[in-house]
């Protein structure tokens, strides 16, 4: 009976089935833009529309801000709460240069001020500069500093010329980084982005790459930089560029692209005849990314999306994560590779590469390499024979300008990614990592960014035995609202937030939230996730050793094999309190669903019907389906009562989350149910629901089905939607009739269930 209200039951229970998209696994937790809201984990800074694309960001933790260069805009904003009111300075292009701008032949959007770049400058100023409607310009920005709360100006009278430290066009890709009172730059310095350039910017004096050398840099895309000391000389420091560019091999192909690192010294002043204000210790070397395939071919990640430097306590080393792409038109994938310094080094500390002519193939050089060894730099630890590069012989200069590749390239850690994404669903954008301790070890967390608003927060384990990488998707977190790609991600490891940018502005999301892994034992240590560990009450951020170490003995964790048996043993009798219990009823014949979802996404669920002492696993048919919301019965026999158990297992931990016991009713009992008559000795009248499901035809028309009663009778716990559902479907006509005027019991209940009475029920009568 009533099958098509079973229908509509079941549509509204499946109707926000949520897909699963991204890495090949399931993150343990996947968690809205509203969740997030309602759990106080994110804050938004919306900017301006439009006013953020093609932007630059400052991460300032001594003054406690976070700068923002926008489209004609600065913003200053709490770095503890973004969404808290900001500071603001408009800095647009002049009308001068608008008008020489449009006059071009660029578009009005093209001939704004996008600030491309902003840098510390001293204790008291940034260094910001700007597209300036393809006349790039600088200014200094007058900030905080001591007693000057809440400074954010710029000094008007001190903007010039920003050639050489911002691209002309929008869209120009370009990176920059400051050592010691100099401004490190890559980018394209000219109108039409045909001359691509690494800079030194120094009080005055200036280094570059030579204009037009294809050898140097082909059609670079620029990803990132960064200073690294060799050793405890200052004068020996590297700066390090991040590009992919296109190859000049013939066997690549016109059109292959490869990644690159590139590294020159920081004191580098070019040569005194030969190289003037040129580099003369530019070398560069490929990135490989790539994953074994049959036969020796390997696939090739080519494509560098993105660089991160995580800087440890030894400043020396730290370990460098790319994300890569693929560059086929056939596969696209994502990779994420680790790299560390005893590579790199080892690969611009190799051989030289060395080719005849263009349609050659690149061999090793095997002449004599001259002294001081090409891209070296002129410091004591390489025995301070020359104070400065203009020193260095012609013979050194001329080595360096026709040799400027490595022959070795720079292999990742463990020869291979230690992520992969070629699901093809959504792109990959940005990474950032935090070097976390753990119980176990230490741990780097993965941030990365995609195309459609997530963050998604994974770790990766390196099993050495088996000589396999695990990739462990803790968090799917969308941080806007709506689809958006993910542009920057900054991490601050004091505050332990993330500041995620956008087109659309800037989100601030806590790292973790250990809490909304569960309080139980088991559920904190199946998370596997490094900030977090059970406490002896709950799941708590994790607190390494020496802190508080009075709570030492109540930590569980087990990030690396996330043993729950092992580190819960004994603990189980208390998470039996958390167990859910329903009672459900169903009608013979008719669909029944038992409800029961996993905390976690990675668990797999299983159900089993209590016979006695003992258990039965409930196997799946033409009579029972397993879905992801519980178990359906499509057609409920009289032999399906019973208690049934929902258990989830996940890593190999078992633990049982619900116990629902179902009655089946047989028809005829439930039709005495609906359709008895609720009589209203007072009235003389029959009471109806708010709302009455219309009539079958089937039932004497002045017997009506109340949904609610209805809904409650099967015990659907979801039940303010399928309200609100049915209010829509059958009691739209209710606000109709407000608008009417005349006798009101002229309005009654047609057969077919039209409503055109008033909420109150019209007296039985028989028409």
């Amino acid at each position: 009976m009533a099958a098509w209200i079973w229908t509509l039951v079941l549509c509204v229970a499946l109707w926000r089935e949520s897909s699963v998209h991204g890495l090949k696994n399931y993150p343990r937790l996947r968690l809205s833009h509203k969740e997030l809201w309602e759990l106080n984990r994110t804050w938004v800074f919306q900017a301006t529309e439009g006013s953020l694309q093609h932007y630059s960001m400052l991460l300032d933790e001594t003054r406690e801000r976070l700068i923002i260069g926008g489209k004609n805009t600065l913003y200053s904003l709490n770095l503890d709460r973004v969404s808290e009111p900001h500071r603001e300075i408009h800095w647009a292009s002049s009308e001068e240069q608008v008008e020489d701008c449009l006059m071009q032949g660029r578009e009005k959007p093209e001939c704004a001020n996008y600030v491309k770049l902003i840098q510390p400058y001293n204790s008291t100023h940034l260094l910001a500069c700007g597209t300036g409607a393809f006349s790039p310009m600088c200014a200094y920005i007058r900030v905080s500093h001591g007693a000057e709360e809440g400074v954010f100006q710029l000094e008007p009278e001190y903007i010039e010329s920003g050639r050489g430290r911002s691209p002309f066009h929008p869209n120009s890709p370009t990176t920059s980084t400051v050592s010691r009172n100099q401004l490190f730059v890559a980018l394209y310095t000219d109108y039409w982005e045909n001359d691509a350039a690494l800079y030194r910017l120094g009080s005055h004096s200036y280094t570059r790459t030579e204009v037009g050398d294809r050898q140097q840099l082909n059609e670079p895309k620029f990803v990132g930089s960064v200073v690294i000391p060799d050793n405890d000389d200052p004068a020996d420091d590297k700066v390090y560029f991040f590009f992919t560019e296109k190859v000049s091999t013939t066997e690549a192909g016109n059109k292959a692209v490869y990644s690159r690192v590139a590294r020159v010294c920081a004191n580098d002043q070019g040569g005194q005849r030969m190289l003037v204000n040129k580099w003369s210790s530019f070398l560069k070397a490929r990135l490989i990314c790539s994953v074994a395939g049959p036969n020796g071919i390997d696939t090739h990640f080519d494509e560098l999306e993105d660089i991160f430097v995580l800087k440890r306590k030894d400043e020396k080393n730290p370990e460098i994560f790319g994300l890569f792409s693929t560059t086929s038109a056939v596969f696209k994938g994502y990779a994420v590779c680790e790299y560390n310094m005893e590579e790199i080094r080892a690969a611009f500390n190799g051989p030289f590469a060395h080719r005849e002519h263009t349609d050659h193939h690149w061999g090793v050089y095997e002449g004599k390499v001259p002294y001081p060894r090409p891209g070296s730099c002129a410091s004591k630890i390489n025995g301070g024979q020359f104070s400065s590069s203009k020193g260095y012989p012609d013979e050194v200069l001329r080595f360096v300008r026709s040799h400027p590749l490595m022959f070795q390239p720079v292999q990742p850690v463990h020869r291979r990614p230690i992520l992969l994404d070629t699901d093809g669903g959504r792109k990959l954008t940005e990474i950032a990592v935090d070097r976390v301790e753990a119980e176990d070890g230490h741990y780097n967390v993965l941030f990365i960014g995609t195309d459609d608003s997530f963050v998604l927060k994974l770790i990766t384990i390196f099993n050495k035995e088996a000589n396999t990488i695990e990739e462990v998707l803790l968090e799917e977190l969308q941080v806007f609202k709506v689809p958006v790609p993910v542009t920057e991600i900054i991490i601050s490891n004091k505050r332990q937030h993330l500041y995620v940018g956008s087109e659309l502005g800037v989100t601030q999301v806590q790292v973790h939230q250990c809490s909304l892994y569960g309080s139980a034992c088991a559920d904190c240590c199946l998370a596997r996730d490094p900030y977090c560990a059970w406490d002896g009450h709950t799941c708590s951020r994790y607190i390494p050793a020496g802190i508080y170490t009075h709570k030492r003995r109540f930590r569980r964790q087990d990030v690396r094999h996330g043993n729950a048996v092992q580190q819960c043993n004994g603990l189980q009798l208390n998470e039996a309190q958390s167990i859910s219990e329903k009672l459900v009823y169903g009608v013979e014949k008719n669909s029944t669903l038992l409800e029961c979802r996993a905390r976690s996404l990675q668990a797999l669920l299983t159900w089993y019907k209590v016979k006695g002492v003992d258990m039965e696993e409930i196997k799946c048919d033409d009579h029972i389906i397993q879905t992801p919301h519980g178990l359906l019965f499509l057609r409920t026999k009289k032999s399906d009562t019973g208690v049934y158990l929902c258990r989830s297992v996940e890593h190999g931990f078992v633990q049982t989350i619900a116990r629902v016991t179902l009655e089946v009713l047989e028809e005829d009992r439930l039709e005495n149910v609906f359709h008895r008559r609720d009589y209203d000795e007072s009235e003389g009248q029959l009471r109806s629901a708010p709302c009455p499901f219309p009539s079958l035809p089937s039932a004497p028309s002045s017997r009506k089905l109340w949904y609610k009663e209805f809904m409650q009778l099967i015990g659907y716990n979801n039940f303010q939607r399928v309200e609100q559902y049915c209010e829509r479907m059958w009691c739209a006509a209710e606000r109709k009739r407000k608008k009417l005027k005349g006798n009101p019991s002229k309005w009654r209940y047609s057969q077919g269930g039209e409503r055109r009475g008033k909420a109150r029920a019209p007296r039985h009568t028989q028409d």
